[in-house]
């Protein structure tokens, strides 16, 4: 064996005795993390909290500058490190924040989304009823079962919400009506018309590819009698989630740009790939890796459920009236391009880059961020 060899070997082998160490000091601060949720579950302590998140790397990153460590590196694995905290802490179950609450009832408990909080429900100690579309068969069940309900949640499809909801007439005057779907502003209408007591619209923004609510975003609708379901939105907080306040309209008109507009373009953009035929291996093959991780965005899309997606898009005529502006604006653009217009054409481009503002610049930051990992495959 050469010295080189040798050395190389040497070096290696101290690798490995590190590697090892970090292992061992990563499996105790889990340990730890872990008696940390079971504090604050006893406490009743919401599991995120981001200033002490966003201390702690302030501090490890200022600590790091010393030794010439990169910022972004610190931040990287402390951040793959605190998640993996999140979940050790999520296993210790949470503080019931109404255990004399009663019982809970989830319409469409059974779907995707609703056994999320099913299971949310009844780790944290409640009694949960889940009605399905084959129990309306036995009305006799399902009255029953929302007589004695404390809370009804509406977890169904968008385009069955309004349906279900009308049905809902002869609830307990002191249960709390709910539903998670991502339009707001009719749903909650007729909730607070068909039932006299406690009502509020909620829009959970996440798929139901999640296991929890840590660090997830529960937007709130006001609807009826705040007071009397605090407890629903303080359990929230203590599931780890973000309580947003907003107007129902509001709601609408910003998801529209958020889901409507993304989700319509996105379907566009896919069709437009499979009528051109193209050959994706190749196109992966050759892409920069901000194009491999917009296209890894179209193809997510098209491996879920089509229906989703049609009853967002479908769920209000104003959306169309929306999309035809885009396609206007489309067109706009595209004629500075026929026409050789470059001139207007990164005038165009200068006016929105001064309307992002400063934000265009943390945006750049942060999706270089996310380019980084896309290059660690």
């Amino acid at each position: 064996m050469s010295y080189f060899e040798q050395q190389l070997n040497q070096c290696r082998n101290e690798i490995d005795s590190i590697d090892e160490q970090l292992l061992t000091l990563i499996a105790k601060r889990r340990l730890v993390t872990a008696k940390v949720g079971e504090l604050k579950s006893n406490k009743g302590m919401p599991i995120f909290d981001p200033s002490r998140e966003q201390a702690l790397l302030n501090r490890l990153k200022a600590q790091g500058a010393s030794d010439d460590l990169s910022p972004s590196l610190i931040e990287d694995v402390f951040r793959r490190i605190m998640r993996d905290s999140y979940s050790s802490q999520d296993e210790q179950g949470y503080l019931c924040v109404n255990p004399d609450a009663g019982n809970i009832v989830v319409i469409g408990g059974k779907g995707q989304l609703g056994q999320v909080f099913v299971d949310l429900f009844e780790r944290t100690g409640y009694i949960v009823d889940i009605i399905e579309k084959h129990d309306w068969d036995t009305p006799e069940h399902t009255d029953a079962m929302l007589a004695k309900a404390a809370l009804v949640i509406v977890a169904v499809p968008i385009n069955l919400t309004e349906m279900v909801i009308s049905t809902l007439k002869n609830l307990p005057e002191d249960c709390i009506l709910a539903d998670i779907t991502s339009i707001k502003d009719k749903p909650l209408t007729q909730m607070l018309d068909v039932h006299r007591g406690p009502v509020v619209g909620l829009h959970p923004m996440f798929g139901p590819d999640v296991t929890g609510m840590i660090k997830q975003t529960i937007i709130v609708c006001e609807g009826r009698k705040a007071e009397q379901y605090q407890w629903l939105l303080e359990q929230f907080k203590i599931w780890g989630a973000l309580n947003y306040h907003v107007e129902a309209t509001q709601h609408d008109d910003a998801m529209a740009m958020v889901q409507v507009m993304r989700h319509f373009s996105t379907v566009s953009y896919g069709y437009h790939l499979m009528q051109e035929d193209v050959d994706l291996d190749q196109l992966l093959a050759m892409s920069s890796p901000i194009y491999r991780l917009e296209l890894i965005m179209v193809g997510r899309l098209f491996a879920q459920a089509p229906e989703l997606y049609a009853d967002i898009i479908f769920s209000n005529p104003d959306n169309v009236v929306m999309m035809r502006r885009f396609i206007e604006r489309f067109s706009n653009l595209l004629e500075n391009v026929e026409r050789g217009d470059k001139v207007s054409f990164i005038e165009q481009f200068n006016q929105v880059a001064n309307w992002f503002g400063d934000d265009a610049n943390t945006f750049l930051q942060e999706s270089k961020s996310l380019l980084e990992k896309t290059r660690e495959r």
